[in-house]
């Protein structure tokens, strides 16, 4: 009888468009073969053995649930909008637009073969693979959209989500901001291990003070105000990092300033909420 990994025969019988997610799926114990938990994605199964979720991914990734979270909070609308995922990995921000009736998506990432085929081969996604955003211009992004008659070739995008790691948001908002186009809504996730000094991370790379929370968002904040953005809101995703770090959602938009950005004191208050929110 032919065996294969679990994680792969997950990708395989369309139980999960990713290799990642399943093996995240399969480590909470949400897999189960004859009844019994299996936990070790590398675990060889009969190819023709039976396999159950306990409950199918509604995204490619977790990622898509963060976001889904904050658009609801935040009432964001893509329906309709040409949008950019600066940091598409997987696809779960991209994927949780196109569910929200995204127009198209520009999907931008520095590494290569992580997006799932589920996105990669949707019509709606002009996919740019190995491209670090900090160095990628309007013309040389927009400029694929001509090559596929079935986008609407140079037209900028109006929205835009960003996930990325191993680099500072305050390094990769420039080039994002001349990638949009008016109004330049945006909804970022801030992860504060890399916005911080490294005397701010503790062990396996998480940051625990919900002080040095806030200033990693302020930090942002900042960068965003001097480009042109405005505040519209923040919020914390229920789903922690791969470490246990605590990350945030910011929404930001560069028409009709409504509200102040909000004060460290005030920051201060929202990551506690959230250290509070998580820990019960």
């Amino acid at each position: 009888m032919a065996k294969q990994r679990l994680d792969t025969l997950l990708v395989e019988q369309g139980l999960c468009p990713s290799r990642q997610l399943a093996q995240r799926l399969i480590r909470a114990g949400e897999v189960k073969i004859d009844q019994q938990v299996i936990d070790k994605p590398g675990t060889l199964i009969a190819t023709d053995a039976v396999i159950v979720l306990k409950q199918k991914p509604p995204y490619v990734s977790r990622g898509g649930e963060k976001l889904a979270r904050a658009l609801k909070i935040f009432n964001v609308q893509p329906k309709g909008k040409i949008c950019l995922d600066g940091g598409i990995s997987t696809g779960g921000f991209t994927d949780c637009l196109l569910q929200a009736e995204a127009k198209q998506v520009y999907g931008v990432d520095v590494g290569y073969g992580q997006v799932a085929w589920k996105i990669r081969q949707d019509p709606r996604v002009v996919l740019r693979e190995r491209t670090n955003i900090r160095h990628l211009t309007p013309e040389d992004l927009y400029a694929v959209a001509a090559e596929s008659a079935t986008n609407e070739a140079r037209k900028m995008p109006t929205l835009g989500v960003m996930d990325v790691s191993f680099i500072s948001l305050v390094k990769v908002l420039p080039a994002f901001w001349s990638l949009l186009a008016h109004p330049r809504e945006v909804v970022l996730l801030v992860k504060p291990q890399f916005e911080v000094g490294r005397d701010k991370i503790g062990k396996k790379g998480v940051v625990r003070d919900p002080k040095d929370q806030a200033i990693a968002i302020l930090q942002v904040t900042q960068a965003a105000a001097q480009l042109g953005w405005h505040y519209r809101g923040l919020t914390w995703s229920e789903t922690v990092g791969p470490a246990g770090n605590i990350e945030y959602l910011l929404w930001l938009c560069s028409d009709q300033k409504t509200q102040a950005y909000p004060e460290l004191s005030e920051l201060c208050e929202v990551t506690q909420a959230a250290r509070q929110a998580l820990s019960k």
